[in-house]
């Protein structure tokens, strides 16, 4: 008897290989298991290219197999069922006399939502969803929020201190947590079209904000960098102006500035948006299919956020060490709650470990100050 869970933990490691390479689409992974076997895999390609379904069947079909009663897809999203820029998945499965189908999660967009399901099932294919479910809809947090919401998904990401520092006084933060857990970053970094920063960052500790888990090829998202009082441009060499993905660098900062940014970032490609509010930042993720947002500090951009309820989600991360210095830099400023009452929180947490680091995070819930 076919192992549904196992299979499908095989579809989610597929559709990790996906991660940064299909955005604004989701990751999606599929496999067959035809007499008994795993014999075809697929993820989803670039957009415009093939879903996940349509990899894994035509490696299934070149390799001369034939569906039979013992055969089963295994994809971790709902079959799409509307020709956008591909055909549709469900139309493919169908026509090609697949007969057993198990789903991970359900397609979060409420226009498509169960429509594959009904259309797979009134021709006569077996339909079973909900196998590791939440796991496979953990895949694409943007891309649910997109589809829920229509606007971006904005989540940040903090390493900590046992008593909450991201650094000491003097800005020193490399490294507060272990290789595991860098390595877990680096991973969900993939996950998001965009990771933001605030100039201060940039300044202080000239990131890449690149990510190559081990194993995995190197992929830049775009890179958002926050920068109301122009700090960069008094370093405007750092590597997110000058590398090879400097194209992939978007520039946010105040008008006041916008007549000294220095013309070799214009050469390089590197785009400049002028910050008005963040009604008008999420318009224009919006438009260059910026569809989430990994921020990644500092504290002053983070505050903004949640001054403004725009942050959705956290990953926090915590290693057990400590500073005990008052004067340490955290990771939020400009907050003076009088009680708990007032406190941010975290709904639908999740708990990892690596090593002897902890990832808590969830969904951020705002306290009612009315």
């Amino acid at each position: 008897m076919s192992d549904h869970a196992a299979n499908m933990q095989v579809a989610i490691q597929e559709a990790l290989r996906a991660r940064g390479l299909c955005h604004p689409n989701p990751a999606v992974g599929a496999v067959i298991e035809h007499q008994g076997t795993i014999v075809a895999r697929g993820h989803t390609q670039a957009p415009g290219g093939s879903h996940a379904e349509v990899e894994a069947i035509q490696s299934f079909l070149d390799q001369g197999f034939v569906p039979d009663k013992s055969t089963i897809l295994y994809v971790t999203l709902e079959p799409c069922c509307t020709h956008g820029r591909t055909p549709a998945c469900t139309d493919l499965i169908m026509r090609r006399g697949f007969r057993h189908v198990v789903v991970g999660a359900t397609d979060p967009n409420p226009l498509h939502a169960g429509k594959g399901f009904t259309l797979l099932k009134a021709a006569g294919v077996t339909v079973e969803s909900g196998v590791c479910e939440a796991e496979c809809a953990d895949l694409n947090p943007a891309f649910n929020h997109w589809m829920e919401t229509g606007a971006p998904l904005f989540a940040a990401k903090i390493a900590t201190t046992l008593d909450g520092r991201i650094a000491t006084r003097s800005g020193h933060s490399r490294w507060i947590t272990g290789e595991a857990a860098r390595q877990d970053v680096a991973r969900w970094r993939r996950a998001f079209p965009g990771i933001a920063v605030g100039g201060g960052t940039v300044v202080r500790d000239d990131p890449q904000l690149t990510s190559r888990p081990e194993g995995e090829p190197l992929w830049c998202p775009w890179r958002l960098i926050f920068d109301r009082a122009g700090l960069c441009l008094t370093q405007p060499d750092r590597q997110v102006f000058s590398d090879t993905f400097a194209a992939r660098t978007i520039y946010i900062t105040s008008e006041l500035f916008q007549k000294r940014i220095p013309e070799i970032w214009r050469e390089r490609g590197v785009q400049l948006w002028t910050a008005c509010d963040w009604a008008d930042i999420r318009e224009r993720c919006l438009a260059s299919s910026i569809t989430g947002i990994y921020v990644e500090g500092g504290p002053r951009l983070l505050g903004d956020l949640l001054r403004a309820r725009q942050l959705h989600y956290l990953f926090a991360y915590r290693a057990p060490v400590w500073l005990g210095d008052a004067e340490a830099l955290g990771p939020f400023s400009g907050f003076a709650p009088e009680s708990m009452d007032h406190a941010f929180r975290l709904n639908a947490v999740k708990l990892e470990h690596f090593g002897a680091d902890q990832l808590m995070r969830g969904e951020i819930i705002y306290p009612d100050c009315s």
